[in-house]
């Protein structure tokens, strides 16, 4: 009998003309305890359970990132700093989030997936609760803890919507990952509507830190109790085939040929370059415009009016629900007979937005409510693409780079999006103070001029989605081959022994 040593093993490997390895897999079963791994049954009811804490941590986690914008003027006015300086607090807290993907994308294709979460989300609630505390002279500390909790949502959000993905396929994997996504405007709209009421009824900003630090308490024991850790690629194994983990750098060398996920990724970006600088500066805009036309006083101690906070929160919420579930519903009456479709619904979203963004940005001066109505339809629309892109990251790339495409496009998005758009657009705005210091008008249009670059961004991020459909169905169709343990077509299949 041959022993498991000198049996040989079949390596399938997508290969591009350049003999750059895409991936690999074994046609041979693995050991009896990797088996025994992979054909543990998770149960459908375990699975629904683990989706709702997930989707209840990611809800957390988007609260507490938009908390601060949702209390800005408060903390600009306890602190005495300018615009450039509040916006490096979401600055650093994006940039220290986005380096840090790439490792838990690294750890979360090879190893415990759900300890990794368990320690990131320790981290941030640590981190969260000890930003509360920072005296009026160390503004640096508040700097730093905000970039200590992107450590916590790296770790999480690298590694949620793989563990989604191997628990379903399919449309119920849109659905699932759908409701996960749906998180992503609800729970920003609430961070400003809970952070500008916690401070306004405590008359203390701070206390706003403190609520989600509490309920991530919660939030860590389901973690722990209730989330299970399927084997990578479960749902999708269908054929035998056990699909092999490759080094670091083949894995990029992988993504970076997936024409898909590099157009996709860059069309990420500046949807997230155009939702990073609205959210952030959106109620400060807004209440500068009505202090210019007289129908609000300016403030000048905190804490400050927060209802811009409370409505802008409340539309995020509502437009986010209702384009997750458009986005849902029309990507599901067209995937099946437009290959291309769930890209185009994402460029129709971004260059629709875009015109809805300028107008509400030059209506401000003149039209409050109107400006309102232009942001939600905005919004609406750009909230089509959440779920969507999650599904279309989930099927151009096979199972054991999931975590590494996450983070690496978590990383491109954040770098070049919203990592630096709040601080550019304060930045652009303090530059232009210059320009007229003595006028009070003046704190608003210079906001205004600052915020005009975002409709031209969000037109650029459509362009992207429409060169992504060009190649997508290509794409999909190698990576379901790679998953069901077949090998894609000649040229670009090779066979070697190992």
């Amino acid at each position: 009998m041959t022993s498991n040593q000198d049996r040989p093993r079949t390596r399938l490997s997508l290969r591009s003309n350049t003999t750059v390895r895409y991936g690999s897999m074994s046609s041979e079963q693995p050991d009896s305890d990797a088996s025994s791994m992979q054909t543990t049954v998770i149960s459908q009811k375990r699975s629904y359970i683990a989706v709702a804490v997930l989707c209840y941590i990611n809800l957390l986690n988007y609260m507490d990132r938009y908390t601060i914008a949702g209390v800005l003027l408060s903390i600009q006015n306890y602190f005495e700093i300018p615009d450039s300086t509040s916006g490096l607090l979401q600055t650093v807290f994006i940039c220290s989030f986005m380096f840090l993907a790439p490792v838990f994308g690294y750890l979360g294709d090879r190893y415990d997936r759900k300890l990794i979460m368990i320690a990131g989300l320790i981290v941030w609630i640590v981190t969260t609760l000890g930003s509360s505390f920072v005296e009026k002279t160390h503004f640096w500390v508040l700097v730093l803890t905000r970039a200590l909790v992107g450590t916590g949502e790296a770790s999480y959000s690298t590694i949620a919507p793989t563990i989604i993905g191997d628990l379903f396929t399919g449309t119920k994997r849109t659905l699932m990952i759908s409701f996960f996504y749906i998180f992503i405007p609800v729970g920003s709209g609430l961070g400003y509507i809970l952070g500008a009421t916690i401070a306004t009824a405590t008359e203390d900003w701070r206390w706003a830190l403190r609520v989600n630090p509490a309920l991530g308490g919660l939030g860590l024991l389901l973690l722990v109790f209730l989330i299970p850790n399927p084997p990578r690629g479960a749902s999708d194994n269908q054929g035998g085939a056990t699909m092999e983990s490759t080094s670091y750098i083949e894995d990029i060398k992988y993504l970076l040929k997936n024409r898909s996920f590099v157009w996709s990724s860059l069309g990420v970006t500046a949807m997230a370059f155009v939702t990073g600088a609205l959210a952030f500066w959106t109620p400060t805009f807004l209440f500068r415009a009505q202090v210019t036309q007289g129908l609000r006083p300016p403030c000048n101690e905190e804490p400050c009016d927060p209802l811009d906070s409370y409505i802008f929160g409340a539309i995020t919420v509502v437009t986010g629900i209702v384009g997750v579930f458009l986005g849902t519903c029309i990507s599901k009456q067209l995937r099946d007979r437009v290959p291309n479709a769930d890209p185009l619904i994402c460029a129709v979203g971004m260059l629709s937005s875009s015109p809805c963004f300028f107008i509400a940005i030059v209506l401000a001066t003149t039209s409050i409510p109107a400006t309102y109505t232009f942001i939600a339809i905005g919004e609406t629309l750009l909230s089509l693409n959440w779920a969507i892109l999650a599904d279309i990251l989930l099927y151009v790339v096979v199972p054991t780079r999931r975590a590494t495409a996450e983070a690496l496009q978590i990383m491109v998005c954040h770098l070049l999006g919203d990592a630096g758009s709040p601080y550019l657009i304060g930045a652009i705005s303090d530059a232009l103070l210059k320009y007229n210091p003595e006028s009070p008008s003046w704190d608003f249009r210079r906001l205004e001029y600052s915020f005009l670059l975002c409709p031209f961004i969000g037109v650029l991020g459509g362009l992207f989605f429409l060169m992504t459909s060009l190649y997508i169905k290509e794409d999909r169709k190698a990576a379901e081959l790679l998953a069901s343990g077949q090998a894609p077509e000649p040229p670009e299949t090779s066979t070697e022994s190992v």
